[in-house]
């Protein structure tokens, strides 16, 4: 059975706390399982999680910022260590190739695992992967930095009822699928009369940044967004200054860009009581509102179902 969702293993930014490992998100969508911002402490976390190194098929680092990318040296000799028998791509901003590099050969290791750096060199990357596109846009931070976005294509379900009134079963369903149409006593029944919409899902992972385009452009629809609230509103001036989103700032993307499911997360260690990240971001937002915890999981909301009229 397939199953798509976030396994959360940090939600500090610059500094941890005694609740609060640095960053690392798991997402799991069906086959692939990626591994976001791997920050310090990341391979550890896992332990509590179930998912080993194994698991991981991708890495995803939006910037080498340390808190997002420190862990990168364990979990690479990891893959190494559990000897992963399947290629494990990395994908980082070109412009930090150097840091990747050092970070890859942070100390010595018996390298065994196939480990391919695959860096994102524009706005708009994109890579087809068995499960969807992967997506890299832009973002607004003192470095180059990219958040990322998953979408699942578009495909159609077929409905049996309308099958059975047109007496197609069988071998000729697949038929219709691959033509598009079938003609059945004399009659063309189009793919469009015996099927319904069935919308791809869409995952964003919006990490340290200022309010830009690329914000907006990967949170567009999104089933499940991730996203940075570093800030709460009363430092919202110091949020523009060194390139962050507030919870509010954070609540208005979601709500303008038709989320359906709103993760906070990469809280400042000056605020202790993450209750106050939801009050912020719920003037905004009325969706379904996660405040993310370290550990925690958050399921990909159920697929939209359009009205079949």
């Amino acid at each position: 059975m397939s199953m798509r969702e976030l396994t959360v293993l940090g939600t500090a930014s610059q500094v941890p706390t005694r609740r609060r490992n640095h960053n690392g998100y798991v997402l799991r969508w069906d086959d692939e399982v990626i591994l976001f911002d791997p920050g310090e402490g990341s391979q550890r976390q896992l332990l509590y999680t179930g998912i080993t190194a194994t698991d991981l098929t991708r890495i995803c680092v939006t910037h080498f910022h340390g808190d997002h990318c420190l862990g990168l040296p364990g979990m690479i000799q990891r893959l190494s260590l559990d000897r992963v028998p399947h290629p494990v791509p990395v994908h980082f901003p070109a412009g930090g190739t150097e840091y990747f590099a050092r970070l890859r050969h942070a100390s010595s290791f018996h390298e065994t695992a196939d480990v391919r750096a695959e860096p994102v060199d524009r706005d708009g990357w994109r890579l087809t992967t068995p499960v969807g596109t992967l997506e890299a846009r832009r973002l607004r931070h003192p470095i180059e930095t990219y958040g990322y976005r998953l979408i699942e294509p578009d495909e159609r379900r077929m409905l049996p009822d309308r099958l059975k009134a047109y007496g197609i079963s069988g071998p000729a369903v697949g038929e219709l699928i691959r033509a598009g149409h079938l003609d059945v006593d004399g009659r063309r029944v189009s793919l469009a009369e015996v099927s319904a919409p069935r919308p791809g899902q869409r995952f964003a992972f919006v990490m340290d940044t200022g309010l830009c385009d690329g914000v907006y452009a990967l949170a567009e629809q999104a089933d499940l967004l991730v996203i940075e609230s570093t800030f709460l509103n009363v430092d919202t001036a110091l949020a523009a200054e060194v390139g962050h989103l507030t919870a509010a700032q954070a609540a208005r993307v979601a709500t303008e860009s038709g989320v359906r499911r709103l993760v906070l997360t990469h809280f400042s260690q000056r605020y202790a009581d993450p209750q106050r990240f939801a009050d912020e971001a719920r003037e905004h937002f009325d969706g379904d509102l996660v405040v993310a915890e370290d550990l925690g999981t958050v399921s990909v909301p159920p697929r939209r179902v359009p009205s079949t009229g």
